[in-house]
C-alpha cells in the first residue's frame, strides 16, 4: 500500500481528535497572539482535552514557549511545534510484530472486554497471511459463546484457520491445542484471542497468566509477543488497564482500536510516554485493512496538521 494511502488513513482516522486540537490552537493563538501565560494555560487544557496526557501537554507547551522568546509571535507554527514533539515522544516505536529466532511465533491478544481483540487477532493473521506467512487463531475465549463463532467467522471471512474448543472449556488446554496444532502445520504465526478481563479483577488475570504458562512450559519462549488491546474512545482510563495489565502479564506492545471514533487520540501518545510500550498497531476503521503498523511521522502529522 502506498504510504499516501497510509497517512490518508491515519488523516481520516484522527479527524475528530485533530479537527477538534486545530480549532481550540487557532482560536487560543488568534485570540492572544502575544501568547502571554492564560494562553499558554489555555493551550495545555486543550492539549489534556485530546488525553496527551499531562507530562506531554506540558512539553509541548514548554517548546511553544520557547520557540515563541527565541522568534516571537511572527515566526511561530505551534502546529509544527507540537508535530515535532509528539514525534520526537514516539520516535523510539518500533512497529514490526517480534518473530522467533525459529519456528512458530505465539502471539498472545489480550485486554478488557470490548476493545475488539477478536477482530483484532483476525486482522493481524491476515496482515501476515498477505506478508505470505502462514497463520493460525487460536479461539481462547471460551466465556462468550459468541467469541468462538465470531473468530470462527472472520477465519473463514479472511482464509485463516481458527482452533477452537468447546463453549466453556478450560481456556489454557484451548491454547496447549492451539500450540501443537501450529507447530504440526509448522504455521509462522499464532495468534491467541483471550477472554475479556477486567484488569481489577485478580482471579481473572491469574488465569491469564496461567495460560501464559501452559503455552511457554509447552513451547519456551512463548508467547512471544503479548499484545493489550486498547479502545481509544476510552481515552485516559486506558492507561489504567495498561498499568494493570503489565503488572501481570509482561506486555510487548499495544494495540490501539477505535481511533476513527474519538477525539481523544493524543492518548497514543500519554501511554507510551508513561509505560514505554511501543504502539505496534491503531485501528483506522471497520475494514481487515484498516488496521495498520504504527508510523510515529504519520501520527504526529495527521494529529497537528494546519
Amino acid at each position: 500500500m502506498p504510504s499516501m494511502g497510509l497517512f490518508q488513513k491515519f488523516k481520516a482516522g484522527l479527524a475528530r481528535t485533530h479537527s477538534r486540537l486545530a480549532h481550540e490552537v487557532k482560536r487560543i493563538v488568534t485570540r492572544s497572539p502575544k501568547l502571554d501565560a492564560a494562553a499558554l494555560e489555555e493551550l495545555e487544557a486543550a492539549l489534556i482535552a485530546a488525553d496527551l496526557g499531562a507530562a506531554t501537554s506540558a512539553q509541548i507547551v514548554d517548546a511553544v514557549k520557547k520557540s515563541y522568546e527565541s522568534q516571537g509571535g511572527a515566526g511561530l507554527d505551534v502546529f509544527a511545534v507540537a508535530r515535532n514533539e509528539v514525534e520526537k515522544n514516539l520516535a523510539s516505536n518500533k512497529s514490526d510484530l517480534i518473530r522467533a529466532p525459529r519456528g512458530t511465533t505465539v502471539v498472545s491478544i489480550v485486554g478488557v472486554n470490548g476493545t475488539g481483540k477478536t477482530t483484532t487477532a483476525a486482522k493481524l493473521a491476515h496482515r501476515v497471511q498477505s506478508q505470505r506467512h502462514t497463520a493460525l487463531l487460536a479461539a481462547c475465549d471460551t466465556f462468550r459463546a459468541a467469541a468462538i463463532e465470531q473468530l470462527k467467522l472472520w477465519g473463514q471471512r479472511l482464509k485463516v484457520e481458527a482452533v477452537a474448543g468447546a463453549y466453556g472449556a478450560d481456556a489454557a488446554a484451548v491454547a496447549h491445542d492451539a500450540v501443537a496444532a501450529a507447530q504440526a502445520r509448522q504455521a509462522d504465526y499464532l495468534f491467541i484471542d483471550t477472554a475479556g478481563r477486567l484488569h481489577t479483577k485478580h482471579n481473572l488475570m491469574q488465569e491469564l497468566q496461567k495460560l501464559h504458562r501452559v503455552i511457554g512450559k509447552q513451547l519456551p519462549g512463548a508467547p512471544h509477543e503479548v499484545l493489550l488491546v486498547l479502545d481509544a474512545t476510552t481515552g485516559m482510563n486506558a492507561l489504567n488497564q495498561a498499568r494493570e495489565f503489565n503488572k501481570a502479564v509482561p506486555l510487548t506492545g499495544l494495540v490501539v482500536t477505535k481511533l476513527d471514533g474519538t477525539s481523544k487520540g493524543g492518548m497514543v501518545v500519554a501511554i507510551q510516554k508513561e509505560l514505554g510500550l511501543p504502539v505496534k498497531f491503531v485501528g483506522l476503521g471497520e475494514q481487515a485493512d484498516d488496521l495498520q503498523p504504527f508510523d510515529a511521522k504519520q501520527f504526529a502529522e495527521a494529529l497537528f496538521e494546519e
